[in-house]
């Protein structure tokens, strides 16, 4: 019987199979509920006046400590660490040996020779395979997400305070003394008695702030932050208003893993387990290949090509220096899907008992696999894949995250979004019967929301427009 990814894949018939029949449908956000008002009302507080995401609980923390610590993070980065000190923070990508990426988190860096990687698993197992594998005087500790644990409890909380109103809400919660920070960088604060570290951050478009400390202060902080926000608007954020604020800030959440292919990547899937994520991954839409390499991305595909630095030695480097060389190929933008189609081709269907309807909708995310790809066509031709579908309440649109050729990805360009999967869908189970259908989408700019491009101070998403 299979026991690790390698074994998996080759019992599966290929990374393809396994991941389009995969029973996994997508990433749930445990620990808190759907909506607190309603997922309008809480898209509209991240705009208008404040919002507390809780992210404690659907996110995994692995700690990196050691005197090779730094070494280690470096050979698997493509950031340069020239410069990064004791609380400052970066967006970590590591990618592949032929310079496709296999994830990104935050990497925070807290004391001498102590980091922690805060995101989704791939990142955090590679890391890992390496500190375990590798001739590195480090050791790893794992906070494993909430949905794997059996003990009720983590090492640390970790909330998010952001829109317009959220320094107010952090001043009368620490009582005046809001630190003046530039973006990204980190400093420990007081709340409710209760030292607390802070990143000065931005999700939802908006400036902010992220909070983290023991998992014991959870309540209090928590508690304080909650009354803080009253007279200022602040919202609680549920797992459906939560997937969707990535439409308007343009981070795309599901670049699948590039660890399913290739001989130099083989001792990594032979180490990850039955259990692993990328053994328990799945992907969805219209966008169909043999070739599971038609799946990955690039650093610039995905906006990361501005953090691309060659000051340092790191796994992928002679493959991201030929893309760099010969120019990037395609470009992150968001698509508009178009109201009359969406109403014609897609929500009428639903009404029709004698058809076969379009794949069904959701609102306000549509999301219906862990690594969704969609295709994107013109004239007839695949000019790119989205990677994300949603709804959102402030912009009144549906809105996609798309990966286009650079020819295509001019603001105003009209191209062809393709909706459903092909021959009525494939085996995962949140997948029903259903009929292709295209849709006419107007390329516009990433981020889509104003907000997130002029207030992002100092971030990739400004800097890699």
């Amino acid at each position: 019987m299979a026991q690790n990814l390698e074994q998996i894949l080759a019992e599966k018939g290929g990374a393809v199979e396994m991941l389009r029949n995969s029973q996994a449908g997508p990433n749930v956000y445990p620990g808190v509920q759907p909506e607190y008002t309603n997922w309008r009302d809480e898209q509209w507080a991240w705009q208008n006046t404040a919002i507390l995401f809780n992210q404690s609980y659907h996110m995994a923390d692995l700690l990196v400590e050691g005197p090779d610590a730094l070494k280690l993070l470096s050979y698997l980065g493509i950031n340069s660490m020239k410069g990064f000190t004791v609380n400052k923070a970066k967006q970590f990508v590591p990618v592949n040996y032929d310079g496709y990426v296999i994830g990104d988190v935050i990497l925070f860096y807290l004391a001498e020779n102590k980091f922690n990687l805060v995101g989704r698993a791939p990142v955090l197992e590679w890391v890992t395979f390496h500190a375990e594998t590798g001739n590195y005087d480090v050791k790893v500790t794992l906070d494993q997400r909430w949905a794997l644990r059996t003990d009720g409890k983590r090492l640390n909380y970790r909330f998010q305070v952001q829109g317009p109103n959220a320094f107010k809400v952090m001043d009368k919660a620490m009582g005046g003394n809001v630190p003046d920070l530039k973006f990204f960088n980190m400093a420990d604060v007081v709340i409710a008695g209760k030292t607390v570290g802070a990143l000065r951050h931005g999700m939802a478009g908006q400036p902010g702030y992220e909070l983290y400390g023991p998992w014991e202060d959870y309540d209090a902080v928590h508690s304080a932050l909650v009354e803080a926000g009253k007279e200022f608007g602040l919202r609680l954020s549920g797992g459906r208003a939560y997937s969707s604020n990535t439409l308007e800030s343009a981070w795309v959440p599901s670049p699948l893993p590039a660890v399913f292919s290739g001989e130099k990547m083989k001792p990594f899937r032979e180490w990850l387990g039955e259990n692993s994520y990328e053994a328990k991954a799945s992907l969805g839409g219209s966008f169909y290949s043999d070739n599971i390499e038609d799946y990955y991305l690039t650093p610039w595909d995905i906006g990361y090509g501005i953090i691309v630095k060659f000051d340092h030695d790191f796994i992928g480097r002679e493959a991201l220096e030929k893309i760099a060389a010969e120019g990037p190929k395609r470009k992150k933008v968001t698509l508009v899907l178009n109201e009359e189609d969406l109403e014609s081709k897609v929500f009428a269907s639903y009404l029709q008992k004698d058809e076969l309807p379009a794949k069904f909708m959701e609102f306000p995310s549509a999301v219906y696999s862990m690594h969704p790809f969609d295709k994107v066509m013109k004239d007839g031709k695949t000019i790119g894949v989205s990677t994300w579908i949603g709804y959102s309440s402030n912009e009144r649109k549906f809105l996609t995250l798309a990966i286009l050729d650079n020819e295509y990805a001019e603001p105003g360009t009209e191209v062809t979004f393709v909706w459903g999967e092909e021959n009525g869908g494939s085996k995962k189970p949140t997948v029903e019967p259903h009929k292709q259908v295209e849709l006419r989408a107007m390329v516009a700019a990433a981020p889509y929301a104003e907000v997130a491009r002029t207030l992002y101070a100092d971030s990739w998403r400004t800097k890699a427009k």
